[in-house]
């Protein structure tokens, strides 16, 4: 296995948890997809895991740089999601795959952690 970029994003939730006070559903809209959203308001405190999402959207986008087009990639094209074991993954749409595509890349390894505090997620691009 090759790693062709790696990224990694901390987040706070207490900025999170700011933001969701603020304005609510609308940002969830803007940054979570369906699954994601319905996933993290399933918690017992969503904005940990909100953070966590945001983190590795992050932290993948950071991997995917490298062109002007891959500036452009939309938070809903980086979507987090889970493996039957629990295990977070990743799947990619429109341009943040195509991205993937460009650098001859096989796929996207992720991890995530969080606390009461911070969430943060590395992405390894093989």
């Amino acid at each position: 296995m090759t790693v062709r970029a790696i990224g990694i994003d901390l987040v706070a939730v207490g900025r999170i948890q700011k933001m969701l006070d603020h304005v609510g559903d609308r940002a969830l809209e803007r940054l979570l997809t369906d699954d994601e959203r319905a996933y993290c308001s399933s918690m017992a405190v969503p904005a940990r895991h909100v953070a966590a999402r945001v983190a590795a959207k992050e932290a993948v986008y950071k991997a995917l740089q490298g062109t002007d087009d891959a500036r452009g990639i939309g938070w809903r094209e980086i979507e987090v999601v889970r493996d039957r074991d629990g295990r977070p993954s990743v799947c990619l749409h429109g341009r943040a795959a195509s991205r993937l595509r460009a650098l001859g890349a096989e796929g996207v390894l992720l991890s995530l952690t969080h606390t009461d505090d911070l969430a943060a997620a590395i992405a390894v691009i093989t």
